[in-house]
């Protein structure tokens, strides 16, 4: 179970709160309006920003002073966090052992998963070399190799088309059934939502509230939210 315990953040006038947990293996949106917090949520997970106070725990360990290294985290951002200089390979690999000095056995692993995500044989292509769709999956081997038990994906589907968007939550899904673990992804696109998340996290009025059902928040989602869907 991952908690936020009582967690308070303030930067100039932005404030954010939240009291809540969400279940392990649990796969959750993020919503909410513009700058209300939500990439500010995941930072507090990912250790890229620290609460005024309260602790954040994660099966019951506090997690709130490790830095993001030690953390048992894997995080998405839009541009998908892949070195442009590196080959599909290495940026996978990446996931194993930083140094990429990778014994047989990894190597093998790092295939492997290519497989698993549709890039067989692209291994010694580069991120330039790849269309938007590929550079996703690259993005996805690498968290399925990790295994960590919390992923967090910041609008990191955001520039795809319907369709391809589509096939990257489903794979996500996927990924998420495989190494058992707790997603939140922070999206602007109720579809998104509705499609990946069976909870919800609403972020609006300098609160990240308790998870909730999906669809029963967008069908009828509070006048904030409402105004902000439109």
């Amino acid at each position: 179970m991952l908690e936020f315990d009582a967690i308070r953040v303030t930067r100039g006038a932005f404030a954010l709160s939240a009291d809540l947990s969400v279940d392990q293996g649990a796969r959750v949106a993020v919503i909410g309006p513009s700058g209300s917090g939500k990439s500010t949520l995941l930072s507090l997970v990912g250790g890229f920003l620290a609460p005024d106070r309260g602790r954040i725990r994660l099966d019951g360990q506090d997690i709130t002073a490790l830095p993001p290294g030690r953390r048992p985290v894997s995080m998405l951002f839009q541009d998908q966090n892949l070195f442009p200089h590196l080959t599909v390979a290495q940026n996978v690999g990446l996931g194993l052992r930083p140094d990429l000095r990778l014994s047989e056995p990894q190597r093998c692993r790092v295939a492997q998963v290519l497989a698993e995500v549709g890039l067989e044989g692209t291994e010694g292509r580069r991120p330039a070399d790849l269309s938007g769709g590929q550079q996703s999956r690259v993005a996805l081997a690498r968290v399925l190799l990790r295994a960590r038990p919390v992923l967090l994906l910041d609008e990191a589907f955001a520039a795809l088309g319907p369709a391809l968007k589509a096939e990257m939550l489903a794979l996500l899904g996927r990924i998420a059934d495989q190494t058992r673990a707790t997603v939140l992804m922070v999206t602007h696109d109720p579809g998104d939502a509705r499609r990946f998340a069976p909870q919800t996290i609403l972020v609006e009025g300098g609160v990240a509230h308790p998870p909730v059902a999906t669809g029963p928040l967008l069908d009828d989602p509070p006048p904030g939210l409402r105004a902000y869907l439109g």
